[in-house]
């Protein structure tokens, strides 16, 4: 009787102490604001994704790392290159070349890639192996500007027999993989800057 007296004091005393945190943001009662990652098939066929990601560094360096389109290939793990890039009228033509492990030989992807104003960048399909390509990141500043919030959507589908379900579990992989890379290459950025 006497320690179930104890645990329900000791869980009054918790209560009083995190009630109050309830209503303020994450960031606000201590707890770090962390990435989110889902990855999907798609019913109408290939696989959805959408992330909400932290980056160590402003905008305005993510959205520079993600539009030095020459250097697209290192911010995947993936094998890839670059075949052709053309920059005209704002908008960037890539002709990439993918080894991917789960398809046999090289898989080619033409997209055409825009800023968005206010901060981000669309990728969407022109050409290649690809059934459907569109990419959307959209970014917002936070903790004073020297942080960002990503908002990212893929949707993607590759002309081949590899189930859907198994490149969902790869591309699951690839974009924490990727987004890692970026997180490194942004704070190694922004340490330059300061």
């Amino acid at each position: 009787m006497r320690s179930w007296a104890r645990c329900a004091g000791l869980c009054v005393v918790f209560l009083g102490l995190v009630a109050p945190l309830r209503g303020l943001p994450a960031h606000a009662a201590g707890a770090e604001e962390t990435d989110r990652l889902e990855v999907n098939t798609d019913p109408a066929g290939g696989v959805r994704a959408t992330a909400r990601v932290f980056f160590p560094a402003s905008p305005g360096i993510v959205q520079v790392i993600l539009t030095e389109y020459a250097r697209w290939p290192e911010l995947f793990e993936v094998r890839m290159t670059l075949a052709d890039l053309t920059i005209k009228d704002g908008v960037a033509t890539t002709d990439l070349r993918i080894d991917h492990a789960l398809l046999p030989g090289e898989r080619r992807l033409v997209t055409e890639s825009r800023t968005l104003p206010g901060g981000g960048l669309v990728t969407d399909l022109t050409g290649g192996d690809f059934k459907r390509y569109h990419r959307v990141w959209k970014f917002t500043a936070v903790g004073g500007g020297v942080r960002t919030r990503a908002d990212f959507e893929l949707v993607t589908e590759i002309d081949s027999m590899v189930p859907d379900w198994l490149m969902a579990l790869a591309m699951r992989r690839e974009l924490e993989a990727h987004f890692r890379i970026v997180k490194e290459k942004a704070l190694a950025r922004a340490k330059q800057e300061r």
